[in-house]
């Protein structure tokens, strides 16, 4: 299955990049992506606990199962002004 990562903020900031395509198993949720994800940048570490999910537009749980060509986008907090 195909799925498509959007980076935002902190992500983005150690990706250099806006967006990921990963090939996952089925049933693969979210926090397996995000398992990965900072297993392979651990500077992410710390905002893994702080950061939201969302699935095709949608909030979604750390369980939630993706499914194929699904949008997983990354949403830790962010400040400015």
């Amino acid at each position: 299955m195909t799925v498509t990562v959007k980076l935002f903020a902190i992500y983005q900031e150690i990706y250099q990049k806006s967006e990921l395509t990963l090939e996952i198993p089925e049933n693969t949720t979210v926090a397996d992506i995000l398992q990965e994800i900072t297993k392979e940048k651990t500077a992410l570490q710390p905002w893994a606990k702080i950061t939201r999910f969302a699935v095709n537009l949608q909030f979604v749980s750390p369980n939630y199962i993706l499914n194929s060509g699904d949008e997983l986008a990354f949403i830790p907090p962010v400040s400015g002004g």
